[in-house]
């Protein structure tokens, strides 16, 4: 674990009943980082936050702030903050009230240094002139501002915030995106983030700690993951990807494989990721391509191996136009992303090939797994 670790996860694990939520998760973050826990529903992100806070508590493992294991400590001794997805307001206090709850609780100065740091913590998230409402007088984004303030006042040293936009539409949630990266730039803290989005997770995080059924799949920075993923599920959760079962024919120089998928006419060549494990003919992967890296054309031309298919349906996105192609003789069905509108051939019906560059395929040995519904 690094020495600037303000928090660290050392072989966590948490059972529920018969249920295994976090099975043996370490990794740590750094002061002032934003640090997103990203999975589909279930996978245990919640429960790693809740057991940070001091909400739930390890069956085995240490969690360990500024150096020190907090287990013997609950969460009000923590000097952490969490705001929630519902937020938690009190609808019979005003916002100011609101703000200002935490640290009468705590006792953390006079009446008027407590008014003061709370009216200061509310033109923060830009509230300043609303400290009178009530919060079912604001909107959904409002709310999220004040439990933010609520939050920001108490200066922890780590900040906690599980789904804090899931209730709100679309449009919302990406300009509070923005505005909850500003806030974490301008005060520095330390910010552990819940999602199952992975575009909030890619927009906003210094480290992205990935999970599925409970245990971590990767860390690293949102670019890294997103060129270079560990496993199938990684590359398959974020991002748009085909992923496609084969059996490897050949080995080649450079880490390279030639690889014969199943229901496609043809052979690929791919990229073997780095898991210490050689790949040897007759072994079973999963071939992992970009949607952005899938060529698509009438008739095959250049270099690489081309597959014959169909275009089944197409979705114009703005910036992108998607293809969905079934792959010849096969029900496998196949997306590429071209940039822009789409060409005038790009119709349902119309006969296409496909390829993509060989670095562009990874191969993956077939034991990792892919997403899929989750226990909650």
């Amino acid at each position: 674990m690094s020495s600037d670790a303000i928090v660290e996860l050392a072989g966590v694990t948490k059972r529920f009943g018969r249920t295994l939520a976090v099975d043996n998760v370490s990794f740590s973050v750094e002061r002032g980082e934003f640090c997103t826990l990203l999975g589909p529903s279930g996978c245990g992100k919640t429960t790693l936050l809740r057991m940070i806070a001091g909400f739930e508590f390890p069956d085995t493992g240490d969690v360990r702030i500024a150096g020190r294991s907090c287990l013997d400590q609950p969460a009000h001794r923590r000097n952490l903050a969490m705001v929630f997805q519902g937020y938690a307001l009190f609808p019979h206090k005003t916002v100011l009230q609101n703000v200002m709850f935490g640290l009468r609780m705590r006792k953390m100065g006079s009446a008027a240094e407590i008014a003061a740091w709370a009216s200061g913590a509310l033109s923060m998230v830009g509230l300043e002139d609303l400290g009178d409402r009530r919060p079912q007088e604001l909107s959904g984004g409002q709310q999220q501002r004040v439990a933010l303030a609520r939050a920001l006042v108490l200066k922890p040293e780590v900040l906690l915030l599980d789904e804090p936009l899931g209730a709100l539409d679309l449009k919302l949630r990406k300009a509070m995106r923005y505005e909850l990266k500003r806030l974490q730039h301008t005060t520095g803290i330390t910010t552990i983030y819940v999602t199952h989005d992975q575009d909030e997770a890619m927009s906003m995080s210094d480290k992205v700690v990935v999970l599925n059924h409970g245990s971590l799949e990767q860390v690293g920075h949102p670019e890294d993951i997103y060129r270079a993923p560990r496993s199938a599920f990684v590359g398959d959760f974020i991002g748009e990807s085909n992923v496609l079962p084969g059996t490897v024919t050949e080995p080649l120089p450079a880490g390279r494989l030639r690889v014969r998928l199943d229901g496609l006419t043809g052979i690929a060549v791919a990229r073997q990721t780095d898991q210490g494990k050689p790949l040897h003919p007759g072994d079973r992967v999963s071939l992992l391509v970009r949607a952005e890296h899938v060529r698509v054309a009438v008739a095959p031309s250049g270099e690489g191996d081309w597959f014959a298919g169909e275009v089944i349906e197409r979705s114009f996105l703005g910036a992108i136009s998607r293809l969905y192609m079934k792959a010849e003789g096969s029900d496998r069905v196949l997306i590429a992303d071209l940039t822009g509108i789409p060409p005038p051939w790009a119709e349902p019906s119309t006969k296409v090939h496909f390829t993509w560059a060989a670095d562009d395929g990874i191969a993956y040995v077939s034991e990792n797994s892919l997403p899929g519904e989750q226990p909650s």
